[in-house]
């Protein structure tokens, strides 16, 4: 049955030209908007080494499971770049993209901190040579021999991020451009907008220093390529100056999430597992999330939150 379930997911995916969705969907952005935002690339005024590790749908075979390995930090005080590698697998679907991030930060007024971000994305979708051996694999099945070697393809994104008085923070993020563009000039008859794939973040820091206690609430809107629109509404909590985090987060697909963290020194370790409220929740053991960060400081800009 999990078997059957999965390969209907496949040959769904192979009618969209073998098109997993574009932008992994990560939780931890709410600590690192790096993952969401490439205007965030050297925003905190840190170098930041990042490890990310997501298993979707434990439990339930060939799941999907994702791997990111990041670099990011500012380039002087103006200048911030970033460098990363993804991996994706879903049963014999793979995936990986390489990304380079480039922001530019600047003052408005005192109170205002603004960063202008651009991504270049190289993706490469294949097939897994072992699809070849299944017992549903068709000879004559033109995408998948098509796709056996691989996909290659380019894409690009944009973004704003900034904060207010360092305690108000929030972005805004375009997706997916140059394919977008791809498909209007290839599809006439189906033209797309630039504005249809976005990412909207926006939160408050809200700090009880006698305590050494802070909450953060935030919420973020996204629609990305191939994958149904969401909105989560997220609130943590820090402890003992972060040394402690913990938080919650309800996604409007109906999934539940609890976030336990800690921030000791340059070291940052967050863990989040997901639950969902749908009935897919009966085949598979929920999701779990592992952040991993080193957190360098810079000599050219005071530290801030991000």
């Amino acid at each position: 049955m999990k078997k059957l379930t999965l390969l209907t997911i496949l040959i769904w995916a192979g009618t969209t030209s073998l098109r997993a969705q574009d932008q992994a969907i990560f939780s931890h952005y709410n600590i690192n908007p790096i993952l969401i935002n490439p205007a965030a690339a050297g925003f905190g005024g840190q170098h930041q080494a990042l490890f990310n590790a997501r298993l979707q749908w434990v439990g339930f075979e060939d799941a999907p499971q994702t791997f990111m390995a990041q670099y990011n930090g500012p380039l002087g005080r103006t200048f911030g770049i970033g460098v990363g590698v993804l991996t994706e697998r879903a049963a014999q679907l793979q995936r990986m993209r390489a990304q380079l991030n480039y922001a530019f930060r600047f003052q408005i007024q005192d109170d205002w901190d603004l960063a202008a971000g651009f991504a270049t994305e190289l993706h490469q979708i294949r097939l897994n040579g072992n699809i070849a051996g299944g017992a549903f694999f068709d000879l004559g099945d033109r995408i998948i021999n098509a796709n056996m070697d691989g996909v290659r393809f380019l894409d690009a994104s944009v973004g704003l991020f900034g904060t207010f008085r360092e305690n108000t923070f929030g972005g805004f993020a375009l997706t997916n451009l140059v394919r977008t563009r791809l498909d209007g000039i290839v599809n006439t008859d189906e033209k797309e907008s630039f504005l249809n794939y976005y990412i909207f973040y926006l939160g408050h820091r809200f700090e009880v220093e006698d305590l050494k206690f802070n909450m953060e609430p935030s919420i973020m809107v996204r629609q990305i390529r191939d994958t149904p629109f969401q909105m989560d509404i997220n609130f943590k909590a820090g402890f003992l100056d972060d040394q402690l985090l913990a938080g919650v987060s309800y996604r409007s697909l109906g999934v539940l999430g609890v976030m336990l963290g800690t921030q000791v020194s340059m070291f940052n370790l967050y863990y989040t597992y997901d639950v969902s409220f749908q009935r897919f929740q009966q085949y598979n053991g929920g999701a779990h999330e592992v952040t991993v960060a080193l957190n360098f400081k810079n000599m050219y800009r005071r530290e801030r939150r991000y």
